[in-house]
């Protein structure tokens, strides 16, 4: 393929916690398959989820294809006389909101991958999602998410603080919920407690409850991870973002933390007042810019065996509706980041914007399946089989092969 073609302590256990769409849930395995790999390699491996359904076409618009600025209409950016990205290859550009993103693609660690969906092709947020995150074709036909069926093929390795899987907060979303034990960790915007009153909550359940105990001590040692001694301040979405970022990334940087993580961010349904370059979509562009920066900042050194994957459920119509915004689509864009990644391009089999062109006309046709993209990482980055992701990890998708050449 070329790069472009016209309750109880006892509820806390990982396997047992329901899913809650929150921003900023951070989740990871407990157990680092250190064993896996050979040599100096300790790979890294994020997904983000864009909840909401992200706009591909303004996120990295094809400000070459002839139909794009017709079709988009007062919310059309980068065209000739119009404002709002950066060129990448001459034929797609990038939203200016994510200079840093920019930087990424320049320096071959940022792939962008357009007319991209998952199987799914209804357009309602919770399915979607579903499937996004199960790694199936039909929603609500597993209990189990494709990340965590992911961890668990792989050889478990050394265990890591803490010892067994913890749930810190409520939000194990699906992509990992299944065998593989899980920790969550969760900035929130309540008051610290402070050191006096944690110390006697701890004393009081080492009397009444070892086994709180243990869940309270093991989720004040990965906090102290998290924060790393200092906070990133601030109420804003870009603030939000960056400190989730920050804190995920101390703890992946942690040379006995977790190597496997998930991240959600929310907000991305944009069906009014979209605002692609200085409204609500430029701005949680700019946040997503900002935390991806953060993450690499904080991993520093194993930035360099990292891939993140950026995802979301579907993308949106091509036309504008009658509120500047747009509605449910299909085929959406995809971002790889990370100093394991072979970028510095975009990956797409254009369909064009042209109306007999448009799935069911109105929105992008999507011509890569999510899956070989993920598949791809998974063999080359974490060294999954392909029967193993053709019969476990996305059962059902033996005819999905994976795209090769997606890690450097």
């Amino acid at each position: 393929m070329s790069d472009r073609n016209p309750s109880s302590t006892r509820s806390l256990a990982p396997t047992r916690r329901l899913f809650l769409a929150s921003a900023g849930a951070f989740v990871a395995w407990a157990h680092m398959p250190r064993a896996a790999f050979a040599g100096t390699r300790d790979p890294r491996f994020v997904v983000v989820i864009l909840r909401g359904a992200m706009d591909g076409l303004a996120a990295v618009p094809p400000v070459g294809d002839p139909d794009y600025a017709k079709l988009r209409g007062d919310i059309a950016i980068g065209s000739p006389g119009i404002a709002g990205t950066v060129p990448l290859d001459g034929f797609f550009a990038l939203n200016d909101a994510m200079p840093k993103l920019k930087q990424l693609y320049g320096s071959g660690e940022a792939l962008i991958v357009h007319a991209v969906a998952t199987p799914y092709r209804d357009r309602s947020h919770f399915d979607g999602q579903d499937v996004l995150e199960s790694g199936l074709t039909q929603p609500g036909a597993s209990r189990d998410g494709w990340l965590n069926r992911a961890v668990a093929a792989l050889p478990r390795g050394e265990a890591v603080r803490p010892a067994s899987g913890l749930a810190v907060s409520p939000t194990v979303p699906l992509v990992l919920r299944g065998g593989a034990p899980v920790f969550t960790w969760m900035p929130d915007g309540l008051m610290p407690v402070g050191m006096d009153t944690a110390d006697r909550l701890a004393g009081l359940y080492d009397h009444a409850d070892p086994e709180l105990a243990g869940v309270f001590s093991a989720g004040r040692t990965i906090d102290r991870m998290a924060a790393g001694g200092t906070a990133v301040k601030g109420g804003d979405i870009g603030a939000s973002f960056r400190r989730i970022a920050v804190g995920a990334g101390r703890l992946l940087a942690e040379p006995d933390g977790p190597r496997i993580a998930a991240i959600s961010f929310d907000g991305w349904d944009t069906h009014a007042s979209e605002g692609p370059e200085n409204g609500q979509l430029g701005r949680r562009l700019g946040a997503l810019d900002g935390a991806l920066d953060a993450l690499k900042a904080e991993l520093g050194p194993a930035w360099a065996d990292t891939v993140v994957a950026v995802m979301t459920e579907f993308g949106r119509t091509v036309h504008v509706n009658g509120t500047d915004g747009t509605d449910h689509g299909t085929a959406t864009t995809a971002f790889l980041v990370g100093g394991a990644v072979k970028g510095g391009r975009v990956l797409a089999d254009w369909p064009g914007l042209a109306p007999d062109k448009l799935y069911q006309q109105r929105d992008l046709a999507p011509t890569m399946d999510l899956r070989a993209v993920l598949k791809g990482v998974l063999r080359d980055h974490l060294g999954i089989a392909e029967p193993v992701l053709a019969a476990t990890i996305f059962p059902g998708s033996i005819g999905v092969r994976p795209i090769a050449g997606l890690v450097a």
